[in-house]
């Protein structure tokens, strides 16, 4: 059995937009097979798969992919077809682009926008808010956005993505602890605009994702986007989530870390070893990781790849591949192509 751990506030607010257009709320419940006493009831939490299939039955009552809490509906099948427009696209960055322009062309109370700053050492933030939410008076929408946006970013590079913050331009709602759960890194309330910030590198991401395993996402959605992964509560995870946000020739030390973490940096060193590693470590471990993958997925030379993981030179980054693989670069690719 799956475990219920959603809050029984998601019912009632998967089930407004559509009620408001004259749909019974039990009738979809039922379809669901979520009873009907279940609404309204605080302590009584649902499963992932409940909250997947009352979100099909309300697409399928309303024929909006916007739950009918939008002032301007977005018909069944715009996100599946976004997603074939951009699926050939070969970085993240451009899927970003593309899908902004794709929901702005389509959907007129969606403002929809990848800001990538002039400057370098800035984050870049996707932008991304409803013009009108009158409609969406739970926020229900407004999550819903976020998370398919970011959900389907981490699942077309097969990686997690440490997104900086999350925010929202609204007030802590009354179940703001969901949101822990939801989101990853930093949450910002009363901002002016929803959306959430990466670092740029993150745009350079291949996409590896199919066309067959594209067609597999959609045919289960809204389930990959409502399932939340567990939580890693490790100060090795906190460390490497803080260290993303940052280009990889000027990742912070434990002064620095210690100001954002409000431990000492002595604290810090203590509980990396306790856990096993250390904040040397994590930097090679984030610098492995992502060789590795431009490597295998990119068109680089090894120097390009030196380059973008913070080796100013060639040798440099070739002496430390080896340390952490046992072989040159060069050889490590060999080696896969046979």
């Amino acid at each position: 059995m799956a475990k219920a751990h959603i809050a029984n506030h998601y019912l009632q607010a998967t089930v407004r937009g559509a009620e408001r257009q004259g749909h019974r709320a039990s009738e979809l419940l039922a379809r669901a097979d979520i009873p009907e006493n279940w609404l309204n009831r605080p302590g009584q939490l649902i499963t992932e798969a409940q909250l997947t299939a009352l979100v099909k039955a309300v697409w399928r009552a309303t024929r909006d992919e916007f739950l009918g809490l939008s002032s301007s509906p977005c018909r069944n099948g715009t996100f599946a077809l976004m997603c074939e427009y951009c699926l050939d696209s070969a970085t993240l960055g451009a899927v970003l682009r593309k899908s902004a322009r794709f929901y702005r062309i389509i959907c007129a109370n969606l403002d929809i926008e990848l800001e990538e700053p002039a400057d370098s050492d800035r984050l870049v933030f996707f932008r991304l808010n409803l013009r009108d939410a009158c409609n969406d008076t739970d926020h229900l929408l407004q999550e819903f956005l976020l998370l398919m946006w970011e959900r389907l970013a981490c699942w077309l590079v097969d990686q997690q993505i440490p997104f900086a913050r999350t925010q929202f331009n609204y007030a802590p709602p009354s179940h703001a602890r969901e949101y822990r759960a939801m989101y990853p890194g930093e949450l910002d309330f009363e901002a002016p605009v929803c959306g959430f910030y990466m670092h740029r590198r993150y745009l350079q991401l291949p996409i590896v994702r199919s066309e067959e395993e594209l067609t597999q996402f959609l045919q289960a959605a809204p389930a990959y986007i409502l399932h939340r992964p567990s939580q890693d509560e490790t100060l090795r995870t906190r460390v490497r989530s803080l260290l993303a946000r940052y280009d990889y020739r000027d990742m912070p030390g434990l002064d620095a870390l210690g100001d954002q973490l409000h431990m000492t940096p002595r604290s810090i060193g203590r509980k990396l070893q306790e856990e096993g590693t250390s904040l040397r470590r994590i930097k090679e471990s984030l610098r492995r990781e992502h060789a590795l993958r431009l490597l295998v997925r990119e068109n680089l030379s090894i120097a390009d790849v030196g380059e973008r993981v913070g080796f100013a030179e060639t040798a440099s980054f070739c002496r430390a591949f080896k340390r952490w693989t046992g072989t040159s670069p060069a050889r490590w690719l060999q080696s896969r192509n046979h």
